[in-house]
């Protein structure tokens, strides 16, 4: 017998037939001997059209109570699946975050976990009860007030509970079978990985891989909780409880007998480039520039500074968002005089490119293939960042398609 935490994505609950689905599954896992926890998210949709009804009664709200509407999708769907399972004969209640507690910060609409009491949901599973949680929620301690986790939460809150009650795994259920070595949509030859390091997982959900939230992902290397990536679209009938889970786990690099050098690519279209021209060549330039970006809440990502030649100016490039490039373009002009600069050159048309490995660690050679492999055809790269499992190339968006199936041939990802 183990004890499950099982989370669901709107995707996997958008209506009462695929909330059926979702019940099977637990009821798999159930009828197998499994305690079992359920985080669900709010059906698909729900939350945009939350968020737009907040929006319509004032587009300056109270994030508070802006907290208070957006939590609801999850308390209607945690609801309805108790609803589902209760009709299948399975012993259920819903949980609300308040109601556990789920323990948050203040910061209303992207609050951060401080705690979970388990306890509750521990007695339930004595008496043979399966707890159905609200994902995406929980409450300030001080206030009393609900408070939200910010887009894709429910993976927080499933991979938090885990590590609450001391799960011997969390299932993290999508709308794809796992985690591939890149985007399929881009390369048709991407594979399904079956183990990857919780580092490497990091890099490719910080740096493009929207398969889960980076900060679930944190969690589970903080507290070693195993997470496996699966799909809810898989016959619940067909698969085996008993047996290790179709998809993708997550784990410790230690649980990885052999690692490749390169275990996959990510990219990002979302991506600008900003470089500041003949810049004076001395301390205190670099805070000019990135304090008032900060300032302004504007994440700065590559940060490339050439060497100066003379001693006196240097050239400085990084990138943004490009939610965010045209508001860090006015920053940076407004804090001219503060830093003092030549000129400004931008580029809107750029993507980043990333490949990421635990195996680097111990590979040399790695980043200068791929240099070679991507000037061959004719693919310029503009910036350079590199840390110890990844390296990063900033290229003009129209070589995306090419640069990603270049390197992810070369590094031999094609192969079954």
């Amino acid at each position: 017998m183990a004890r499950l935490v099982m989370k669901f994505g709107g995707s996997s609950v958008a209506d009462i037939d695929r909330i059926r689905n979702v019940a099977r599954h637990v009821k798999r896992e159930v009828d197998a001997g499994h305690e079992v926890a359920v985080v669900v998210s709010a059906m698909a949709g729900a939350t945009n059209k939350l968020v737009e009804l907040c929006r319509a009664a004032s587009v300056l709200h109270d994030q508070r109570e802006y907290d208070a509407v957006v939590a609801s999708g999850e308390q209607v769907t945690s609801g309805l699946l108790a609803i589902t399972l209760q009709a299948m004969g399975i012993a259920a209640r819903s949980w609300q975050g308040w109601q556990i507690p789920v323990t948050t910060s203040d910061q209303h609409g992207s609050a951060r976990i401080l705690g979970i009491e388990g306890g509750p949901l521990l007695d339930g599973f004595e008496a043979g009860q399966v707890a159905v949680v609200a994902g995406f929620q929980g409450i300030h301690a001080e206030s009393g007030r609900i408070a939200t986790l910010g887009r894709g939460g429910s993976d927080t809150s499933a991979v938090a509970l885990a590590a609450a009650i001391k799960a011997d795994r969390c299932d993290i259920y999508t709308d794809v079978d796992g985690v591939y070595t890149t985007d399929p949509r881009l390369v048709p030859k991407a594979r399904r990985l079956d183990k990857i390091a919780f580092e490497e997982m990091l890099e490719m959900a910080s740096l493009g891989a929207k398969v889960m939230q980076v900060r679930s992902i944190e969690l589970g290397m903080i507290h070693n909780v195993r997470i496996f990536v699966r799909s809810s679209f898989d016959k619940p009938e067909d698969i085996d409880p008993h047996r290790p889970p179709p998809g993708t786990l997550i784990c410790d690099e230690t649980e990885i007998m052999e690692h490749e050098v390169v275990t996959g690519i990510a990219f990002s279209r979302d991506e600008a480039q900003i470089s500041i021209r003949s810049v004076e060549d001395k301390p205190g330039v670099a805070a000019a520039i990135f304090g008032p970006l900060s300032d302004a809440n504007i994440n700065v990502d590559m940060i490339v500074q050439n060497v100066s030649a003379d001693g006196k100016t240097t050239d400085l490039t990084f990138t943004v968002t490009a939610a965010d490039f045209e508001r860090a373009k006015d920053t940076i002009e407004k804090a001219r005089s503060a830093i003092g600069f030549a000129r400004l050159d931008t580029a809107a048309e750029v993507s980043k490119i990333s490949v990421i490995g635990v195996g680097m660690r111990s590979h040399a050679g790695v980043a200068a293939s791929a240099f070679r492999a991507l000037a061959d055809r004719g693919v310029n790269i503009r910036a350079i960042t590199t840390s110890e499992i990844k390296f990063s190339l900033l290229i003009d968006a129209a070589f995306t398609e090419l640069a990603v199936r270049t390197l992810h041939t070369l590094y031999g990802l094609d192969k079954a």
